[in-house]
């Protein structure tokens, strides 16, 4: 199956073949735990150097800083074991290598020019997606899917999960019907894909489709909840589906049984968390004491700040809400100082401004609050998320906004989700406000 798909490989050992193959479906899939197939492959063949990148680029993709000196530590034990290996596997390594310093741009383009020659190469095409979505490039999550679908055969067994990704990037830009198609076809051969789950349910959430999207989501349950790294990711879909109702009761249930505590041990898990509490904050939710139990599950936000804007934002909401203004402060301090490479830019072009116009809003001042977030509508995507994530600005803006401001962004809404109770919710607060104006 690796001879089948991937470039020319760096071992002979069948058994480290074997475990690699495995280690990529649990990349591409988000079953199971990849770190051990990861282990596996690099005890059957210690020498084989691309055992150590494959780990350490998926440590990367979690964002999570924290895990950043093991990734570092896995690339300097590689590099004298790639000097034999194939050009490809030696490329992998410098991709690698730009993932590690956070230059995500120069990383992806790298892991672009290897799928031109080896457009099936999964590795490559996995890493380079994540981090289109980490740093907001909708075209190329996309573009780079298209370029390399055509490649992968439809009996290969993991070619519905590449459906699944371009479905997911045909949403992001916007291609609602295709992406919706994309999903179900590729669901249609494997119904476990969750990129496939995901994408679909993505197209929902921004057609204000909310009870479909929560019986689209019920009906798979089965395929995402269990053993499967996006399960958290999609009980906050299940969620924002609730929300949408005016449901906060359920939507808090949700994040009680399925998204609070020890279910979420990483960032891009955390920050769900976060969003959803404040979306159900915003709509005047007693959310009780679950921000402050939020906050101290966080890993220590302030040491942590600089690696990644997105989850800086998110970690901010966490501070914000149990009250903790000073560490907020000095979170958005923190992030300033020490953002390097391309997380910099984002940093500050979106992060610094969203954190202070978050804590502007937090702080009671709404209308310093809507002239710090509602210049970033426009630039937002460019420290990652997904559309409905980023959501939480316009959210955050119908809360703030005074009337004129609050009309338009109605007006906006009113085209994508006419008939939901959230809009005609923000249609009656926005309606109060010019009421009470005249």
């Amino acid at each position: 199956m690796h001879g089948r798909r991937d470039p020319p490989c760096g071992t002979s050992c069948s058994v480290a073949r074997a475990n690699h193959e495995r280690a990529l479906w649990h990349f591409v899939s988000f079953y199971g735990d990849p770190m051990a197939a990861f282990d596996a492959t690099i005890a059957a063949d210690p020498g084989w150097g691309l055992a150590r990148v494959i780990k350490a680029v998926f440590i990367l993709t979690l964002t999570e800083p924290g895990m950043v000196p093991q990734a570092r530590q896995l690339l300097v034990e590689a590099e004298p074991l790639m000097a034999g290996a194939p050009l490809h596997e030696q490329a992998h390594l410098g991709a690698a290598r730009a993932a590690l310093a956070g230059r995500w741009r120069e990383a992806c383009a790298r892991w672009d020019t290897m799928l031109l020659d080896h457009p099936r190469d999964l590795l490559a095409l996995s890493a380079a997606h994540l981090f289109d979505f980490y740093r907001g490039d909708a075209r190329s999550l996309r573009a780079r899917v298209a370029r390399v679908l055509p490649e992968w055969p439809v009996e290969d067994p993991l070619q519905p999960y590449v459906l699944g990704m371009h479905a997911f990037g045909l949403e992001e830009c916007n291609l609602y019907p295709q992406a919706e198609a994309a999903g179900r076809e590729a669901l249609a051969r494997d119904p476990r894909g969750p990129w496939a789950i995901h994408a679909v349910a993505h197209v929902m959430e921004m057609q204000g489709r909310h009870a479909e999207g929560a019986a689209w989501l019920q009906e798979r349950r089965t395929y995402w909840a269990v053993d499967n790294g996006l399960a958290i990711h999609l009980w906050w879909h299940q969620a924002l589906f609730r929300l949408e109702t005016l449901d906060t009761a359920a939507a808090l249930a949700l994040f009680d049984a399925h998204i609070a505590g020890s279910a979420s041990t990483v960032n891009l898990q955390w920050l769900d968390g976060a969003a959803l509490l404040w979306r159900a904050q915003l709509l005047e939710a007693d959310v009780g004491t679950r921000w402050q139990a939020l906050a101290g599950d966080w890993a220590d936000p302030v040491a942590h700040a600089g690696h990644y804007a997105f989850n800086d934002v998110h970690a901010m909401l966490a501070l914000l809400g149990s009250g903790e203004l000073a560490r907020a402060q000095a979170l958005l301090s923190a992030c300033t100082e020490r953002a390097n490479a391309d997380n910099e830019e984002m940093t500050r072009e979106v992060g610094a401004p969203l954190m202070r116009g978050l804590m502007a809003f937090a702080q009671g001042d709404a209308a310093q609050a809507c002239r710090l977030l509602y210049p970033l509508r426009t630039v937002a995507h460019h420290f990652g998320g997904s559309h409905a994530q980023r959501d939480l600005i316009d959210q955050t803006l119908l809360a703030a906004a005074d009337t004129a401001l609050g009309h338009a962004l109605l007006n906006e809404r009113r085209l994508a989700k006419p008939v939901t109770p959230l809009t005609a919710y923000w249609a009656v607060r926005i309606g109060s406000r010019r009421a009470a104006a005249h």
